[in-house]
């Protein structure tokens, strides 16, 4: 049985409970992590007390050869420090890494499954800083957290319990040693220059992956391709993971690099100068003095330390709430335990239906509506603004359900069907296209990547599109961030092209035409028509030279339907359709 997912036990109400719950699966990283970090720092609250060792050596004159022992042994405990380094920035890096592999992908999962409704209400930029920013605040924040409070409670126990025991001193080598390691750490840090440019590079990609992604949901959830994009997300999220490791092993390496080698000086000036102690060069102060001296400032900075934490944690705290408003929001489509659509005819039954928006709920958008629609009919819904078209069309897609009443595909309640298995029979062209940036093949073969180059262009050819695409360079040609490069007629011709390829049963045009020049229209008007041939189609339009073609018109006002007919019986009839005409020439 698989693990729950993690959207499904998230707990954004409980920030502190739930941040321990996200790295529940990376203990035994932690774990080992912690070990390394504790050895490895153990020179910090170690050295005092070897080095009251080579005070006592030079004190009391002791032989020489206990000196050198020390030294070695310092030398030892210092240069340990590099490999446990590697060994916990690793461990740390994989493990936070993961969960923020692991966050965004939850995230980008409930985008894809939350209503449309939800999305119309919430900004893409909203969504985007809670995928990208609060995600890393709780990463960075975590990050912080454990490498400064480790340091902090480490040094902090240490420095008690030996005083407890002896009173060291070692201050003055410290205190030479800590700006010299400052100028190295700040020298040598100019020389990741590259990785964090490259790490910069990956985030901002996949920033722009999930802005397209949160603009292409509708056309994604229409199209049944919630697999195809988090696909394409997913590449962009692990990119970000190896960069950042990447950046993170080799900033942990050069920050290891400088530790020891201020360490090392710090050893080397502390024999040295017990060396002329010893040999009566200079007078040299008890070794208990400078013990004390040293755990004094190191029990002063750990403290320090924890409490400058606070706002991190805090920050990332708030951040975990931030995610949760997403991962448990309730307003999502459900569609598991459903059953299969399976072969789709394309007749609709409207029976009674009735719905109104949550924000309104007391103001009806559509009431009563009762609707015959046979397979391969073409129905055209027109009416004033407010007058529920595209709620109609909204609810044939699936995206809004009915408050009272039903919807029957082919004799079957849409309510109880999966409705990705239907919307893989289904092709929406809205009155903006949808395209993202990419070639012409890319975006015609959304979602049906393993298709011929010869289909391709056939379904090009057939939306009127061929000619300027090989204008433009052929099928590998880059139509640049939301199809920048193409006009609103050539941009809508590649929809259509793309409605083409999945060859639907079903489909459903949304005023596409109604931001075209008379050239462009003529040309997608045609192409609409090839497109059309044979499926059940459904067409919101202000224009009449889009809709006047259809085999039955169905005039909206205030929700409900008042005629429908044809175009020319319902001029015959004189009635609103008629008053619509003059409004629309």
């Amino acid at each position: 049985m698989s693990p729950p997912l993690l959207e499904d036990t998230y707990q954004g109400d409980r920030p502190l409970r739930t941040l321990v719950a996200l790295f529940a699966g990376q203990r035994g990283r932690l774990a080992i992590g912690a070990l390394a970090f504790v050895i490895k720092h153990s020179p910090v609250w170690v050295m005092p007390v070897l080095t009251a060792d080579v005070i006592d050596i030079v004190v009391q004159h002791r032989p020489l050869s206990e000196l050198w022992l020390a030294a070695g042994f310092m030398g030892v405990l210092v240069a340990v420090n590099l490999p446990l380094s590697q060994v916990f920035i690793r461990a740390l890096s994989k493990s936070v890494r993961t969960v923020e592999t692991d966050l965004r992908m939850a995230l980008a999962r409930r985008l894809q499954e939350l209503s449309i409704g939800y999305h119309r209400r919430i900004s893409p930029g909203v969504l985007q800083a809670k995928i990208v920013r609060d995600v890393e605040n709780v990463v960075e924040g975590t990050r912080q957290s454990i490498d400064t409070g480790l340091a902090a409670i480490t040094t902090l126990i240490g420095a008690i319990v030996i005083t407890a025991i002896r009173v060291p001193e070692f201050l003055i080598v410290f205190a030479l040693a800590v700006p010299a390691s400052a100028a190295l750490i700040v020298a040598m840090r100019t020389r990741m220059t590259a990785r964090n440019r490259a790490f910069r590079t990956q985030v901002e990609q996949m920033s722009a992956r999930v802005s397209e992604m949160t603009h292409l949901v509708p056309i994604t959830r229409a199209h049944a391709l919630e697999a195809d994009e988090l696909a394409r997300v997913d590449q962009s999220l692990l990119g970000v993971r190896e960069a950042g490791i990447r950046l993170d092993v080799v900033n942990g390496r050069f920050g290891a690099l400088s530790w020891v080698v201020f360490q090392l000086l710090s050893v080397l000036c502390l024999v040295g100068a017990a060396w002329v102690a010893w040999t009566g060069t200079f007078d040299v102060s008890a070794g208990d003095v400078v013990m004390l001296s040293s755990y004094f400032m190191s029990l002063t900075g750990s403290v320090t330390a924890l409490l400058s934490l606070a706002p991190i944690i805090a920050k990332g705290l708030e951040s975990v709430r931030s995610m949760g408003e997403v991962l448990t929001e309730p307003d999502i489509e459900r569609n598991a335990g459903k059953a299969d659509a399976g072969a789709v005819r394309g007749s609709f039954s409207f029976e009674d239906v009735t719905f109104a928006y949550s924000d309104a709920p007391d103001e009806h958008a559509i009431s009563g509506l009762n609707l015959e629609v046979r397979p391969g009919e073409t129905i055209a819904f027109v009416g004033p603004s407010g007058s529920g078209k595209s709620t109609v069309l909204n609810m044939v897609i699936g995206f809004l359900t009915p408050v009272r009443g039903r919807i029957l595909l082919d004799g079957r309640d849409m309510g109880e069907l999966d409705l990705r298995t239907y919307r893989r029979h289904l092709a929406v062209v809205p009155q903006e296209s949808f395209l993202f940036e990419g070639s012409v093949r890319a975006n015609v073969t959304y979602g049906n990547d393993d298709l011929s180059d010869d289909t391709v262009r056939e379904a090009l050819r057939d939306a009127n599109a061929l000619d300027f695409v090989e204008q433009m360079g052929g099928l590998e040609a880059v139509i640049g961030e939301r199809g920048a490069r193409l006009s609103g007629g050539q941009r809508q011709r590649l929809a259509i092209a793309r409605a083409l390829i999945r060859d639907p049963r079903v489909l459903v045009l949304d005023e596409a035409t109604s931001a075209l020049d008379t050239a462009s229209e003529r040309l997608v008007q045609e192409a609409l028509a090839r497109l059309m041939e044979g499926r059940t189609t459904f067409v919101v339009a202000h224009r009449l030279t889009t809709i006047q073609g259809a085999d039955r018109i169905v005039v909206m006002q205030d929700g409900r339907l008042v005629e429908q007919g044809t175009h020319e019986d319902l001029l015959a009839g004189r009635g609103a359709y008629s008053q619509l005409q003059g409004l629309s020439t």
